[in-house]
């Protein structure tokens, strides 16, 4: 007897990973499989990967996780979560990249950006798509495209130029052909208005980026398209797609206006559920579709901080202090405070809601007694800090937290979660399963596919239990904590 189908398979196409994961509807997770994806640095602010190495990495990552669970027979569903604003060109004919793609934190647009800011074109481009004038969105990056590749223009010429995020990526070569994206990525273009059906013809002429090569804009559930049976062993309905930080909102059940989560990956996001009205910040938040479903959409308010994750990984592999991430929790435990080390990650400038794309890293301090395991325990505080300093932006546009959900391959450092309850106020959970992006990619993939009636029920069907940390730090400690923090601020900001 065959076997049912009763299982999600999930792409989850990262910055520095490509993973396939299978879940039950449950929840339990089956089957994982990872592949490290090339970071390639042609010149300083500049970050590409190869579309090519990601559509293989994925290929490969989803049928080595399909063989674990007995193959594509037991897979009802599939889902895709990606990295977001990473641009990929390719020809809809060949099916081949016509440029490495333009990752979420190359910084190479800022002068296209500082041009439009100057011109005044930034209040209007806010006040239609919640986002700021910042080389971080899609949209610069593509005009970049345009401007400096050949091969770009000329498809676009010849009528062949596909342009999307790298969920568009993905869906076209897994289906042959179909070009869309869900309405949670395509707000992170600034090419589409909050509360536009599709993309902005007057923000498509602005930044000089052809209409017709943009992808569909969908739902976030719903069939996007059929997986080729000759690529993963049967054909696939493909149900849910949605930006990774969409998808980690979802799969910590902040399906109510005010849940808040943050997520601790490569870099750090939080976002707070606002409800079908469309938010406005004040405070140099964004404003983004956190999904949308049977044409109606639920918004959020965003604060993205670009260096998270990837301080860690740039305190191994460039400077070799550590030899593995988890490290770090050792070492911040080893010493009792943080011996007047302050470090402030603008590696890739500052995100929200300071946006200052020519801030740099600063490491205030340092003193003969300062050790590794100083810069460690500094380098984990820097995730409290710069989350505080959403926090208080959040407050002031009337989003105040009570409580605050964390996830990402970083909020398994229990350390950490605590020093980020400690400075924040408020009590902190994390989720059994940190890796909650999957589980809401595959959460909207179930209800996309019929196995339960709505989202809702998705999320209450496959949501596991929570660890909390109670804030303990004394008021004093914490008020000389960000005291130092925002003196070091001044320093990064030059």
């Amino acid at each position: 007897m065959a076997a049912e189908a009763d299982l999600i398979l999930v792409i989850d196409a990262g910055t520095t990973s490509n993973r396939a994961m299978v879940f039950a509807a449950d929840g339990a997770l089956r089957a994982t499989a990872q592949r490290a994806l090339t970071q390639h640095y042609p010149q300083p602010g500049w970050v590409e990967h190869d579309a090519s190495e990601i559509w293989q990495g994925v290929l490969a990552c989803a049928r080595h996780a399909v063989s674990q669970v007995g193959g594509a027979a037991r897979i009802a569903a599939l889902g895709i979560a990606n990295q977001r604003e990473t641009v990929v060109a390719w020809d809809k004919v060949s099916g081949e990249p016509l440029a490495r793609a333009l990752v979420w934190q190359d910084r190479r647009t800022e002068t296209i950006c500082a041009a439009l800011r100057d011109a005044g074109h930034e209040a209007g481009v806010q006040a239609k798509t919640g986002l700021v004038l910042d080389p971080y969105f899609s949209a610069s990056k593509m005009r970049w495209l345009m401007d400096h590749v050949s091969e770009v223009r000329a498809a676009a010429e010849a009528g062949t130029l596909a342009l999307g995020t790298v969920d568009s990526w993905l869906l076209f070569k897994l289906t042959g052909g179909a070009h869309r994206t869900d309405a949670g990525n395509a707000s992170r273009t600034a090419l589409m208005a909050l509360d536009g059906a599709s993309w902005d013809a007057g923000l498509c002429d602005l930044f000089a980026v052809p209409q017709q090569a943009l992808p569909q804009v969908c739902d976030s559930a719903g069939r996007f398209g059929t997986a080729l049976p000759e690529l993963l062993g049967a054909a696939i309905p493909i149900t849910g797609v949605a930006g990774d930080q969409q998808a980690a909102t979802i799969g910590q059940g902040c399906l109510v206006p005010g849940a808040t989560k943050a997520t601790y990956g490569t870099g750090a996001f939080v976002l707070a559920n606002m409800g079908e009205a469309v938010p406005a910040s004040r405070h140099r938040l964004l404003a983004t579709v956190l999904c949308q479903l049977g044409g109606r959409r639920t918004y959020a308010l965003e604060g993205s901080v670009f260096v998270a994750g990837s301080l860690v990984q740039w305190l191994r592999d460039s400077l070799g202090l550590i030899d593995a991430a988890g490290e770090t929790e050792v070492l911040a435990r080893s010493v009792p405070d943080n011996g007047g080390v302050v470090i402030v990650p603008a590696l890739s400038g500052l995100g929200a809601p300071h946006w200052r794309a020519g801030a740099r890293g600063a490491i205030t301090g340092l003193t003969f007694a300062t050790s590794r395991a100083h810069l460690a325990r500094a380098a984990l505080e820097a995730m409290a800090m710069q989350t505080r300093d959403l926090a208080e932006a959040f407050a002031a546009d009337g989003a105040r937290w009570t409580h605050l959900r964390i996830d990402g391959g970083m909020s398994a450092n229990d350390w950490m979660a605590q020093d980020i309850a400690d400075v924040l106020g408020i009590p902190v959970e994390r989720p059994g399963l940190v890796e909650t992006t999957a589980l809401g990619a595959a959460m909207l993939a179930a209800s996309g596919a019929g196995l339960f009636a709505n989202l809702e029920a998705a999320a209450a069907a496959m949501a596991g239990q929570r660890r909390g940390f109670m804030p303990a730090m004394a008021p004093d400690a914490r008020d000389r904590r960000i005291a130092a923090w925002e003196k070091a601020l001044c320093a990064a900001s030059g």
